[in-house]
């Protein structure tokens, strides 16, 4: 036995809620401590002690992994009273123990999340596939999320997805004074949800209870309508209803060297085989049951969130990267052929470049005949040593005696001139 210490309490002299009818004392949160106003006070004031439940009960063993485990069961007699179920912190169930196998999957956000959100990849209505999307701002496209909630009896959903999960079945109806669906209750429905490319049958005695209010009639437990918490946060809220059909870890992340803990995820054992699912259905129900059946698992990248288990040699990629990998395959194509056509402008520009420098330099080489000596070349009256020049008119140079080699060159008058008779005049 490892001593806790004991969490900060909320005195209240009045509450409402539904547990307290069941003549509970209190509520135990087992949440993200991130939404808890009393862990909020509790910083507030400074103190180390009176953190919440799961924090001193990991604090008082770091080298444990820092879980809870639950599985919700139901009785297959309606008129039982009793419903078996088991929590755990630190350990599983033994006959439950496969769990510690599955591949982890990755809460939305990845990094510090408020709640135990996850991403979904699909719904699966027999043999179709059902998408599903997100308004979550930064989900990845294709992907729901969806929060799971196991102080919620039912699940609401979108209204396209509880259309397609009970608009086909005949008798069906959607009752708008109820908010739910009203469904023969001898009509099996087999659906499955996709979760970090796993596939989580659900039991379909789960999917159409007997109303509460007339046993003879039964009721959709997907509802089609938003909850008031959490808005922005995430798309849809899985209740029991769900999370009846699978063994659940949460897993808050194990502390580090510094205390700190680590990113949070969550692994999820499917309990239901779907065969003998309806084998039950049909014994509590009435009717024939089912064989055979499967699911038309949707295409699912590791944008769902998974994380790579020990051993495994599936390599995952976080939800942002995927998506980003998705995106430039999509608009690859044309950037290659953008890159292409400037490459070949390029080369193009530079060979016209090299066509006018080579026909220019062409020009120069055959203009170069002799053409000083096509016309006389004006010089100003200022020697080339900046002395001032003879006052007679500014002299000109004339063309060279064609009778003369090319090469040779003979001044009409003195290459040097000064009014100083002392400087030596041309040799030639």
């Amino acid at each position: 036995m490892l001593p806790l210490y004991l969490p900060a309490y909320l005195d209240v002299s009045q509450a409402q809620n539904p547990a307290l009818s069941y003549g509970a004392d209190g509520i135990v949160g087992l949440g993200f401590t991130s939404l808890s106003t009393i862990d909020a006070l509790v910083n507030h004031t400074g103190a180390s002690t009176g953190r919440s439940l799961l924090f001193n009960a990991f604090a008082a063993n770091p080298s444990e992994p820092n879980y809870i485990a639950f599985a919700l069961q139901r009785s297959s007699d309606p008129d039982a009273d009793d419903v078996e179920g088991s929590f755990s912190i630190g350990e599983v169930e033994p006959e439950y123990s496969a769990v510690l196998n599955s591949t982890a999957v990755s809460t939305w956000p990845v990094n510090s999340p408020s709640r135990w959100n996850i991403l979904l990849d699909a719904v699966l209505i027999g043999s179709k596939t059902i998408g599903v999307s997100s308004s979550v701002q930064g989900a990845p496209s294709g992907k729901a999320v969806v929060l799971l909630d196991s102080g919620t009896s039912y699940t609401y959903a979108s209204e396209d997805v509880c259309t397609a999960i009970y608009g086909g079945v005949s008798g069906a109806n959607f009752d708008s004074s109820l908010g739910q669906w009203i469904v023969p209750c001898d009509a099996e429905i087999d659906i499955a949800l996709q979760i970090g490319g796993k596939v989580y049958p659900i039991h379909p005695l789960d999917l159409t209870p007997a109303s509460l209010t007339d046993p003879s009639s039964c009721v959709g437990t997907f509802i089609p309508q938003p909850v008031a918490v959490g808005a922005g946060e995430f798309d849809w809220l899985i209740g029991d209803n769900v999370l009846r059909s699978m063994y659940s870890i949460y897993d808050f992340g194990d502390f580090d060297s510094a205390g700190n803990m680590g990113n949070p995820f969550v692994k999820l054992l499917s309990l239901v085989d779907p065969n003998q699912a309806s084998a039950e259905f049909h014994q509590v129900r009435g009717g024939q049951p089912l064989t055979n059946i499967t699911y038309n698992a949707a295409n699912s990248t590791s944008a769902s969130g998974s994380l790579a288990s020990g051993g495994s040699t599936t390599v995952t990629l976080s939800n942002e990267l995927a998506d980003t990998l998705t995106k430039v395959g999509t608009y690859l194509p044309a950037l290659l052929a953008i890159m292409a056509l400037n490459a070949l402008v390029i080369l193009l520009l530079i060979a016209a470049a090299f066509v006018y420098m080579f026909r220019r330099r062409g020009k120069k080489v055959r203009a170069r005949t002799n053409p000083g000596r096509m016309s006389p070349m004006p010089m100003n009256r200022t020697s080339s040593f900046g002395l001032p020049s003879d006052p007679s008119p500014a002299h000109t140079y004339e063309p060279v005696s064609m009778a003369l080699t090319d090469d040779t060159f003979i001044p009409p008058s003195a290459a040097f001139t000064k009014e100083s008779k002392m400087r030596p005049n041309s040799v030639a």
